[in-house]
């Protein structure tokens, strides 16, 4: 036996932070080292690329796991909420301004612990009302600001052109803070540093034992205001051994599956346009700075955050269907095969670019990411070239005129295919043909996505009407 730990990356409110897996395995299992794939929009999310042998022993997972749930404020509280927002605000914007001007002067800037004991000398005699607030408030902020400065500079560094740091304004939006320190969770309330307890709209979510809290970010969204609290806990899972499931994504239908099940996209974004726009004239009559105004801005924060919710909602529930998380192990999807979307490519076409937008390919794919790893399925991951709605899956004959607009189209042996089932299958069929690494190395199927491990000239593209027995595929990843 012995011990190997993972990583992957998760959103946690309005940030990315890093979700650490360290899981106690036996020796029949296969590991790939850690690399990095495009995810569906504009980040390079880590992922533990492995092969598991059919088994079905336990094993203990620790992870990092954020349970975000409302709060019921009274008026005091929330007078407190929106000024320990605004202390975040203030001492993000106060680094930000010192780091610009060391910079003009000596060339360099100091960092989040530099600045944090610079601004502990200046509490007592410049900064006293600070003395009300948790000293985490402002110390959690600049290191928030050190990583957005780390997070810049290493995009520069990949080819990218990322925006520089910038000053926050209270007129955007409330914010939040992060507290870190004596937080106590019980099953109706919380009970936070320097601000007190807060009673839960939601009894019972977050769990009280078993767990170690690390922080708690709390955040206002559309009025209501919201606490995430982030903890160290242990899963205990079983490595899935039933059979491999393609899902194909698209816009008419969120996502088709392999077995043939079809999940609806409620298209919460299009049944509400009428709504929005009718709220955004009316915001454009109002009077800058009136109240009315104001009202009728939240009233279309509201909506959005509406609309938010529905699309959150629908991808927990269909991520966690394909998944099987409360099934046997013999009924869990023992790996998982999606397509690598170019999606910013795709938000190109301006007649489709709402509609794509509103589906949230991204965050579909985070979550099926930490699912798989939760509940001991694999994730694959084809290339992004590859034709799934375009090959055949009986003769291996590719459709090279096939448009977006075919929603149905005839083979050539013919067979009469449905263009998203169809693709579902084809790409079910590479799990099936790729169970480990090793075979996967024999197929010349680059699992590194870069032509590493391949001998010169191994892999060359087929011309589009030429038939296959085994789909080309560059990059699949455990």
């Amino acid at each position: 036996m012995f011990t190997r730990g993972t990583r992957t990356e998760f959103e946690l409110d309005d940030r990315r932070v890093y979700q650490g897996f360290t899981s106690t395995r036996s020796n029949s299992m296969t590991f790939r080292s850690l690399k990095t794939f495009s995810s569906s929009i504009h980040h390079s999310v880590p992922v533990y690329m492995e092969s598991v042998q059919p088994s079905g022993e336990k094993r203990t997972v620790q992870t990092l796991r954020a349970y975000k749930t409302e709060v019921d404020v009274n008026d005091k509280q929330r007078t407190l909420l929106v000024q320990c927002a605004g202390v975040a605000r203030w001492a993000w914007n106060w680094g930000l301004a010192r780091r610009r001007q060391e910079y003009e002067a000596t060339g360099t800037s100091s960092n989040a612990i530099e600045q944090h004991r610079q601004l502990n000398e200046l509490k007592a005699t410049v900064y006293p009302w600070l003395y009300n607030y948790s000293k985490c408030i402002p110390q959690e902020a600049l290191r928030d600001l050190d990583r957005a400065y780390q997070n810049f500079f290493r995009r520069m560094k990949n080819g990218e052109q990322p925006g520089f740091p910038r000053f926050k304004s209270r007129k955007n939006a409330i914010g939040s803070f992060r507290l870190t320190g004596a937080i106590r969770v019980t099953e109706t309330r919380i009970k936070l540093p320097r601000i007190g307890w807060l009673k839960f709209k939601e009894r019972g979510y977050i769990p009280t034992n078993g767990i170690h809290i690390l922080s708690v970010t709390v955040s206002e969204l559309a009025g209501r205001w919201f606490v995430s609290v982030q903890c160290r806990e242990e899963i205990e899972t079983t490595t899935a051994t039933g059979e491999p499931i393609g899902v194909d994504l698209g816009i008419k239908d969120l996502a088709v599956t392999s077995d043939g099940r079809r999940f609806e996209h409620p298209k919460p974004l299009k049944n509400a346009q009428r709504k929005v726009k009718r709220l955004q004239r009316e915001l454009s009559r109002r009077k800058k700075g009136g109240k009315n105004r104001e009202k009728t801005r939240k009233k279309i924060a509201s909506v959005h955050q509406s609309i938010a919710n529905i699309r959150r909602d629908t991808l927990h529930k269909v991520t966690s269907a394909i998944i099987a998380k409360t099934k046997s192990d013999s009924e869990r999807p023992s790996v998982v095969v999606l397509e690598d979307l170019n999606v910013s490519g795709m938000l190109a076409n301006h007649c489709l670019a709402q509609a794509i937008a509103d589906v949230g390919f991204a965050e579909f794919r985070r979550q099926l990411t930490y699912k798989c790893l939760w509940n001991g399925s694999a994730l694959m991951v084809a290339d992004r070239f590859f034709p799934s709605s375009r090959l055949c899956r009986y003769c291996g004959c590719i459709n090279a005129e096939l448009t977006l607009s075919d929603r149905e189209w005839t083979c050539a042996c013919g067979a009469v295919l449905d263009r998203d089932e169809n693709a579902a299958i084809n790409l079910k069929n590479l799990a099936v043909r790729q169970v480990l690494p090793e075979q996967a190395c024999l197929m010349q199927v680059n699992a590194y996505g870069d032509g590493r491990g391949q001998s010169s000239g191994s892999v060359r593209r087929r011309s589009r009407n030429q038939t296959s027995d085994v789909p080309l595929v560059d990059s699949c990843k455990f």
